[in-house]
């Protein structure tokens, strides 16, 4: 998908002077999106929004200011996906207060009912998303939400390998988790 992306930006004609990545799951599609366009001039932002799975605070807050000097220059965001919108929202106003000449934001995924569209995206869909960097994390959240009660647990577990996430991967991750519980 980070392929096709990198494509469409490159046909559209904008070439950025510098990608910012959306910490945290914008870093590793920034990086990839940073090969692929051959530009090693890389910048992050932090937006805090989601505190679990599926849970989301009242706004997002920026936590870290863009890391690069962006004034005058044009400037491609990198997010995996535009969720709500409300955290890609941010970003971007943050960025054009700092005066950036022009703005494009990439997303993996966006979601339908997203109020902000990025400029290009690879595919929409309602589903939650976990992504190949978040999946040890994702299991972690699971098993703190659901620490006591296995049967739910199992359904979840169940769930992450509906989605792909191989069983062997799974237990691999599962063991993880169990031997930073102490189990």
């Amino acid at each position: 998908m980070l392929l096709s992306l990198a494509k469409e930006i490159k046909s559209s004609g904008y070439t950025p002077d510098v990608i910012v990545g959306v910490s945290r799951g914008g870093w590793p599609p920034a990086r990839i999106m940073s090969d692929l366009l051959e530009n090693s001039h890389v910048a992050n932002m932090k937006v805090e929004f989601y505190t679990d799975i599926g849970v989301r605070s009242r706004k997002p807050r920026i936590t870290q200011p863009v890391t690069a000097e962006v004034t005058n220059k044009k400037v491609l965001v990198v997010d995996d996906v535009s969720d709500t919108g409300h955290s890609l929202k941010a970003v971007a106003s943050h960025l054009r207060r700092k005066g950036v000449k022009e703005l494009k934001v990439v997303t993996i995924y966006m979601k339908p009912q997203s109020i902000f569209r990025p400029d290009f995206y690879a595919k929409t869909t309602r589903k939650w998303i976990i992504f190949p960097w978040e999946r040890l994390e994702a299991v972690r959240l699971i098993a703190r939400r659901f620490n006591s009660d296995k049967a739910k647990v199992s359904s979840i577990v169940r769930e992450l390998k509906n989605s792909g996430v191989s069983s062997s991967l799974v237990r691999q991750l599962w063991s993880i988790v169990s031997l930073d519980a102490g189990d």
